[in-house]
């Protein structure tokens, strides 16, 4: 599986989760400054899941009918420190029952959510 960082997903975070081999591209480092439209076209040409604290996916998805197969991780909460972001991400990735594609996973911190897109 393959993710996109979008800007705001601390660097730390980042580069923690590249060594745990995650296959990780990060916006803030690769396409600084682009539009949310411009990073969901990436995420949907190159079949990764948008990790973001950025509600604006939820509507691109549903209002502009962008359909990003492998999904949308949208966390809610605002990172009290910088590896908050990848310890989140890391327990997550593990559970085998979730999965994140044709899905907007919404994360906030005592739940979580799937709606499929």
């Amino acid at each position: 599986m393959k993710y996109l960082a979008n800007e705001n997903v601390p660097f730390s975070s980042i580069t923690y989760l590249k060594s745990k081999a995650y296959d990780i591209k990060a916006i803030g480092v690769d396409d600084p400054s682009i539009t949310d439209e411009q990073v969901m076209q990436i995420a949907i040409d190159e079949n990764r899941t948008i990790i973001t604290y950025d509600s604006d996916y939820g509507e691109l998805i549903f209002k502009h009918g962008y359909k990003p197969q492998a999904g949308v991780i949208f966390i809610r909460t605002q990172p009290t420190e910088p590896l908050e972001t990848a310890k989140i991400l890391e327990e997550l990735l593990t559970k085998k029952a979730i999965s994140f594609e044709h899905n907007l996973t919404v994360i906030d911190s005592n739940t979580i959510r799937q709606k499929n897109n």
